[in-house]
């Protein structure tokens, strides 16, 4: 799992203030170096000094889901032993982590002794995606055996749960569950519940000038419409499909100016009627955008959703505020994210798996060209 030698040379029709008809966009080959540098037989590490893994900070639930995510991806694209090896690590830490009632635990030591007596709200979301997803993922029988008893053993803690972030992480998972069990009803009655939740959040804080779930728009802000797209996808229910949309248009005006990517900075973020923060921008947000306007255009097919993510994922490669690369070609890793004075040259898991589950989004978008 050295390079996958993808490099694809695409055309995309652009329809914006700046670019004016046909545009040229390269995709970097997808290189994953990086990540067996940061990944030992526990999992994989959280942060790392420059591009070295800094073992003194451990490991996060966090990551460790996101990484089996990215690699059961990159397994549809290449089957490579390599990325099952890892698969196999990260679901290990995942089923360790668990606690007896289905909570999980997020910070452990480099020592493996856990650093937190429960995890947030958040990384039980992130666990339940990335078993809900390996479900419907073509690894061995004894992989998704054992993700199906970690994603029931936790789903029931997720009703109890009132961040909208939460939610829509579960939603992703289930989404990929209910596809891999199309007659059992009950995931498409949680997903319903949930979705609906999220619906009622909008209607409850949403006004005009402001079509949100929030009353500030904070990190990973486009997972939350991301998950009422694939409700949608699941269910039907037109309500989701239009509150997804109008969601995701606000969000779009407020972070792509003048054909460029500027997400909420989380110096301060943006709270209603406030100016949002310009720094520190990081790779997650691009991510989450990515998959949301991918999510957008597989759900609807408009086109002006696939050229989102294009613009989107042009951050990674310089199209900034600072023009800067935060992709990082000689690691296959990126960088921390952009402050007032440039890059943060520390490449952290959370930074590099940021930009691989946008690149790899960006691949199902691919192969929609001609």
């Amino acid at each position: 799992m050295v390079q996958s030698g993808l490099e694809i040379c695409l055309l995309i029709q652009r329809n914006d203030s700046v670019a004016k008809g046909m545009v040229s966009i390269k995709l970097p080959s997808i290189n994953c170096n990086w990540l067996q540098a940061l990944t030992d037989d526990t999992g994989i590490l959280q942060h790392a000094k420059s591009s070295i893994a800094d073992r003194r900070e451990g490991y996060t639930t966090d990551d460790n889901a996101r990484a089996l995510i990215a690699v059961l991806k990159y397994d549809r694209l290449r089957g490579e032993e390599q990325t099952l090896n890892l698969a196999r690590i990260y679901l290990s830490f995942l089923l360790h982590v668990q606690k007896e009632d289905g909570r999980v635990h997020n910070f452990i030591g480099y020592n493996r002794d856990f650093l937190d007596t429960e995890g947030s709200e958040d990384s039980l979301g992130r666990v339940l995606w990335a078993c809900g997803y390996s479900q419907d993922a073509p690894i061995p029988e004894d992989f998704r055996m054992t993700a199906k008893e970690i994603f029931d053993k936790s789903l029931n803690w997720v009703s109890r749960s009132g961040s909208p972030r939460t939610h829509s992480l579960a939603i992703l998972g289930l989404y990929h569950y209910a596809k891999a069990f199309p007659h059992d009803k009950n995931p498409q009655l949680t997903m319903i519940h949930l979705a609906d939740r999220l619906c009622e959040a909008y209607r409850h804080e949403s006004t005009s000038s402001w079509q949100w779930f929030e009353s500030c728009l904070t990190y990973a802000n486009a997972r939350i419409p991301q998950a009422l797209f694939k409700a949608y996808q699941t269910t039907g229910k037109q309500t989701y499909l239009q509150i997804a949309e109008e969601s995701f248009e606000f969000l779009v005006a407020n972070v792509i100016i003048q054909d460029m990517f500027q997400p909420v900075g989380n110096q301060f973020w943006h709270k209603k009627g406030e100016e949002k923060a310009l720094y520190d921008q990081q790779p997650i947000e691009a991510s989450c955008m990515v998959e949301a306007a991918s999510a957008a255009f597989h759900a609807t097919g408009k086109e002006k959703y696939s050229e989102i993510a294009y613009i989107v994922f042009d951050w990674f490669m310089g199209k900034n505020s600072k023009n800067v690369m935060v992709y990082n070609p000689d690691t296959g890793g990126c960088f921390d994210g952009i402050t007032p004075k440039g890059l943060n040259r520390n490449q952290g898991a959370e930074s590099g798996l940021s930009y691989l589950l946008a690149r790899l989004e960006m691949e199902t978008l691919s192969k929609k060209k001609p």
